[in-house]
């Protein structure tokens, strides 16, 4: 799986093109990053001077077309392409990172991969110019270009045995910082109420003589209101919410329960899946409910087109599949229901197997990137101003040797731990069209027993109301 970013990269005032190449190919071909330059590949380049190679395509571009290049002109591109923590190697990504350029650019352009493996995550820069080789074109950043790039990530992500990010609408899309929701007035009281009716409030009058000690004016009317300083009205206990109104109150200082059990109440089964799958889209309407709202009869008329057409898709499906009776529909649609949960933990199983393995894997890696540090920190007696100048790593080490010891066993090699990893991940792959399967059938097959059921409670309704009218005549 990789996440990707497409990022044009601008003249900057007051620089020169070289300058402004070199700080951001520094960056990238940084040796810290790139365990000194290890993971970096290059196509019609050299990763040394790939400042003076951009440069010097960009004065032949000048020559041969006569255009100069003004300020804030794309100088170059950079493509961010990140990969799913423990699902890659740095070789791996250094290599799918080159095969995304290459084809990306359709090799008119040259470019240079460096893979990041300082972080959790093993990222490429794909920094490529914005100068065709032949120094006659540029290249030309169209219109939704960031999904182009994207959905040619994900081919070859899946050419290569990894995963990729489930496609989301934009209004699904979240934002990567979240902040924290702002307390509102009606929070404060509530809280300011907690408080008072901690120190074991007797009563209602009692509870608002406290919130006038903290500063509340308390109106008494109808509705009980306060009012904070600062405050320019009056705020309703009605409105603060469940266990706050008046009534909720008063049950906790008499001590009754907030809701009443009736003895039906142990009958009452929660919903489970088979309750959830029917889409309103999918089933017949409630004629009561459309005779109720009153929209006249060109609209209970199409209600009731509406459900024919419903009842009879219902009954092909019946007869496509051999369904007889409503017993064996209602043993399908159970046994559909089992198959799809079934599937669907089977599934989450091997998701929490695989993120155990990606885990497991970046202790072992910590460990291996600490373990001389510690060395170091035993060596020192394990003093507390090493520790502070190398926190970051002791912290890592200890972290990691915790996790070891909860292993309750010896700890497997990565190749290992590599190889189950692929083999669950191909499993679970497998999986999900057996999932999408089950999904389908169950809902088929349960709006199909909606329907029915909902036709056969009409009948048997229609068929009292006539019996009554036949009694009533008799008598």
């Amino acid at each position: 799986m990789a996440a990707t970013r497409l990022i044009p990269m601008h003249m900057q005032k007051g620089k020169t093109i070289k300058q402004c190449l070199k700080d951001r190919t520094d960056y990238a071909e940084n040796g810290e990053k790139t365990e000194e330059g290890k993971y970096i590949s290059s196509y019609e380049c050299t990763p040394e001077s790939v400042d003076l190679d951009f440069a010097a395509t960009k004065k032949e571009y000048e020559l041969i077309t006569g255009r100069r290049l003004k300020s804030n002109d794309v100088i170059a591109y950079q493509l961010r392409q990140s990969f799913k923590p423990g699902e890659v190697t740095a070789e791996e990504a250094n290599r799918i990172g080159y095969e995304t350029a290459m084809r990306w650019t359709k090799g008119k352009h040259a470019f240079i991969v460096a893979t990041h493996t300082d972080k959790a995550h093993i990222h490429n820069h794909i920094i490529y110019n914005s100068t065709t080789l032949d120094a006659r074109h540029k290249f030309k950043n169209f219109l939704f270009s960031s999904i182009a790039v994207r959905r040619l990530s994900d081919i070859i992500c899946l050419e290569n045995g990894l995963s990729v990010i489930e496609r989301r609408k934009p209004s699904e899309w979240q934002k990567r910082t979240v902040y924290p929701k702002r307390k509102s007035i009606r929070d404060e009281i509530r809280e300011v109420i907690d408080s008072c009716m901690k120190k074991e409030s007797k009563d209602m009058d009692e509870l608002l003589r406290l919130l006038e000690e903290e500063g509340y004016a308390v109106k008494r009317r109808k509705n009980i209101s306060l009012k904070g300083e600062g405050c320019k009205r009056y705020i309703r206990l009605g409105s603060l919410g469940d266990g706050y109104r008046e009534k909720d109150l008063e049950r906790v200082f008499t001590g009754e329960p907030e809701t009443e059990k009736h003895e039906d109440d142990e009958n009452v089964q929660p919903l489970s899946s088979e309750d959830l799958v029917v889409n309103k889209q999918d089933i017949v309407l409630d004629m009561q409910e459309v005779i109720a709202k009153g929209k006249g009869a060109g609209y209970e008329n199409w209600a009731q087109v509406f459900n024919i057409k419903k009842f009879a898709k219902s009954l092909v499906y019946l007869d496509e599949h051999n369904i007889r009776d409503i017993d064996m529909l209602n043993e399908m649609a159970a046994a559909a229901s089992k198959r799809f949960n079934d599937l669907g933990t089977t599934i989450k199983d091997k998701e929490k197997r695989m993120a155990e393995i990606s885990e497991l894997k970046n202790h072992i890696f910590n460990y291996s990137k600490t373990h001389d540090v510690y060395a170091e920190y035993k060596k020192h007696g394990y003093s507390k101003k090493f520790f502070e100048e190398n926190r970051e790593a002791i912290t890592l080490h200890k972290a990691a040797k915790d996790h070891f010891s909860k292993l309750g066993g010896p700890i497997p090699k990565v190749k290992d731990l590599n190889e189950e990893y692929a083999r669950i991940l191909a499993e679970k792959k497998e999986l999900y069209p057996q999932y999408r399967e089950a999904r389908n059938e169950m809902k088929e097959l349960h709006t199909a027993k909606y329907n029915i059921d909902h036709e056969l409670h009409l009948n048997d309704m229609e068929t009292d109301v006539k019996n009554k009218k036949r009694d009533d005549q008799v008598l």
